[in-house]
Order: structure tokens, then sequence, then C-alpha cells
């Protein structure tokens, strides 16, 4: 009884290794469990008996993989991803992902249904203690955000026409690198094969083609930092007015003080040029004088005669008594 108890919980923890990653090695399962690579061999005949697609690769490179059924296999959670999907799933109920709402309430049912009351009750707190605010955004197709995270998980190429934001249609072949969501919109994180650099496409206007490409070898994130990345292009993608400022600051002093994605043109040890933008020539004015430090512009004509009409407007104030 107690070997088999042991050989049932280690089917379980089998199973949930094979659940947390693409590919396994032998040796390496083996030494997670504690046991022999034959009891590993053993156990995954011992899972397809069960009915579990378990695939096996020979060879030095090979190992195991839990491949796709006719039918979606239990799968087995700790209490911290247990905790995830439930608030993963109370938020796309409401969220920005196109026929998802019905199918995630009805998920949601089901692992509440199974939740010991402790998990529950966290679940429950943070559902209690938070205020959705419906977004004006797009809304994607749940079908497309599952094929970009399949290719990314798997680093496979893309090929997809897409929507540029004048209304131009190209086809873009990339490296897939991750999903974004930002600003109430999904972003595809990936490197242009094309233009031989990194972008970032939203995902309600992009269109993949299927079948996908042959797998690549990931790229290091631009920068390092994969977050700053598209903090920065959606911090400057948006902007319709743009201008060329020279600042008379040390670098050192107006870098801090400039919002990510913004970069020095030119820079020396008392001043430096940098490129800017806003969505209108008045919020612009208003922007570069909050620099705190005296600066030149030369154009375009529209941002000058906002400069003048803030002048104007501050000399008046300072005539004003009290």
């Amino acid at each position: 009884m107690t070997v088999m108890l042991d050989t049932s919980a280690r089917l379980l923890r089998l199973l949930s290794l094979l659940q947390a990653r693409r590919d396994w090695t032998g040796p390496a399962l083996a030494e997670r469990l504690g046991v022999s690579t034959r009891t590993v061999r053993n156990d995954m005949e011992r899972l397809r008996n069960l009915g579990y697609p378990v695939h096996a690769t020979p060879g030095v490179a090979g190992g195991y993989r839990l491949g796709a059924g006719a039918q979606l296999p239990p799968l087995l959670l700790d209490d911290e991803e247990a905790v995830a999907v439930a608030v993963g799933l109370r938020t796309a109920a409401g969220g920005t992902v196109t026929g998802i709402g019905e199918t995630s309430v009805r998920a949601l049912t089901k692992l509440e249904q199974v939740l010991p009351a402790r998990l529950r009750h966290r679940v429950n707190a943070l559902h209690t203690a938070t205020v959705p605010i419906p977004g004006g955004g797009p809304t994607v197709d749940a079908e497309v955000l599952t094929t970009l995270a399949a290719v990314c998980r798997d680093r496979e190429r893309l090929r997809f026409d897409y929507t540029t934001h004048d209304g131009t249609a190209i086809t873009r072949t990339v490296e897939p690198h991750r999903l974004a969501q930002a600003r109430g919109r999904w972003y595809l994180v990936a490197y242009d094969i094309d233009k031989d650099d990194w972008r970032t496409f939203r995902v309600d206007r992009l269109h993949p083609k299927i079948p996908t490409g042959p797998r690549f070898t990931p790229r290091e994130p631009p920068g390092g930092d994969l977050a700053a990345y598209v903090a920065g292009k959606l911090g400057t993608a948006t902007w319709r007015f743009r201008a060329t400022v020279r600042v008379f600051a040390p670098p050192d002093e107006l870098v801090p003080r400039l919002p990510p994605g913004i970069e020095l043109l030119e820079s020396s040890a008392h001043e430096c040029v940098v490129a800017v933008g806003s969505d209108t020539p008045q919020m612009l004015a208003v922007y570069i004088g909050l620099l705190d430090a005296d600066f030149e512009v030369t154009g375009p004509p529209e941002l000058l005669a906002q400069f003048e009409i803030l002048a104007a407007r501050y000399a008046r104030a300072t005539r004003m008594t009290p």
C-alpha cells in the first residue's frame, strides 16, 4: 500500500513537472524526483496508460514532452498558481479580449468550486477590494492572442499582415519575444527581420499567417530591460507634434527629468539636444518649460508661436497686483 501511494505521489509530481516546462531530459527529471532514469521511463509509461500523451525523443539531445491529446488532461496547480489563474479569469471576464468573457466566467466557476477555503478567501478579498474601470481601448481576438503567446513560448518565426497607424497594409516577418499589455492595449515585442531591429506591434492591428516559421535562437532584449523599452516606445509612438530643443543643462542633471523613451541627440558638458513631442504645441511648450532650464527652440513655427503666447501671458501675470 505504501509503495502504491509513493508511486501515485511521484506520478502527480512528474505530471506537474511536465506541465511546467515544454521539454525535459530523463536525467533532469530523475534528479528532480530522486529516482533513476529507468524509474522515469516506467512512470512515463504509466502516464501513457492513464491517457496522457507523453512523447519521447531518443538520443543524447532527446527527452520527454507532454503533448496535446484529444481531451484536456487534468492540470496540477500549486497554491500561488491557482490564485493567479482565478484572478486572471476574473480580470478576463471584463477585459479587452474579444469573446472570452463568458468562457472565463465558466472556467472561474469550475476553479472556485474546488479551491480550498484559504485560497478562495484570498481571491474573494482581492476581488472585493478592486474597483474595475472599463477601458475604451480596442479589443483583441483571443485566438490571435494565444497564437502569439505560443510562438513566443516556442521561439518560432512569425509572418503577419499589419495595419500601420496611418492605415497602410504591410507584411512583416519577425522573431516574437514577448506580449505586453499597457494602456488598455496588447502589444507584441519582436525582432523585425525585414528592418533588422526591434519593433513593437499593436495586436489589434495584427493578423498572423499560419503555419508559423522555423524555430530561432532568442536574442537579448533591447537595452536588457524589456519593460523600459516598451514604456519608451509607447511614450514616443503617440506623439503627434515633434520638435528638437537645445537645453542648456549638463546631461547628468537633464536626463533624470526626461520621461522614458527620450534620448539625447547631442550632449556636452553644459548643454544637450533632445527630440521631444506631444499631442499639441500647447502641451509641448508647457512640458519644455517644466525641464527647469534655459533652452533654445528654432521651430516649428507653431511651437514658436505658442512660446510667444506663454511669454505674454506670464508677463501679464507678473504685472498683476494682489
